[in-house]
């Protein structure tokens, strides 16, 4: 009389097996979706950095060094700067700049003289 009758414990063992495996399912799942997330981070991640090697190049054409550009680099971009340069230059800097792929934030350019220019170009990636 004090004995577990055999067809309890067959019960119990089946309730067990259904319930791990259930689990076990539920893990595959998350694995997969946090496989799927990785691989997206991963390409978003190598994206970002080609996107912040070709933002962070300098500008080091012949026809840029007579514009006096000044190059502040921050956390969030590069703020190019030119208190007078020349019409020509300006016209190749923004040649480079607006063929390529760069967020530009703040662009002001102000006529100084006929064939001179004052520049201030904020680029955020």
């Amino acid at each position: 009389m004090n004995r577990i009758n055999p067809f309890y414990l067959g019960f119990l063992l089946i309730a067990l097996i259904l319930f791990l495996s259930f689990k076990l399912n539920s893990a595959k799942t998350d694995l997969l979706e946090v496989k799927e997330a990785y691989k997206e981070s991963e390409k978003l991640g190598v994206e970002l950095s080609g996107l912040k090697k070709a933002y962070s190049k300098k500008f080091k054409l012949s026809s840029f060094k007579s514009a006096s550009l000044v190059q502040k680099k921050t956390k969030k971009g590069v703020i190019i700067s030119s208190k007078s340069m020349d019409i020509k230059v300006l016209n190749s800097l923004m040649g480079k700049l607006l063929n390529g792929t760069y967020n530009i934030t703040d662009m002001k350019i102000k006529k100084l003289s006929d064939t001179k220019v004052s520049l201030h170009l904020e680029i955020k990636w």
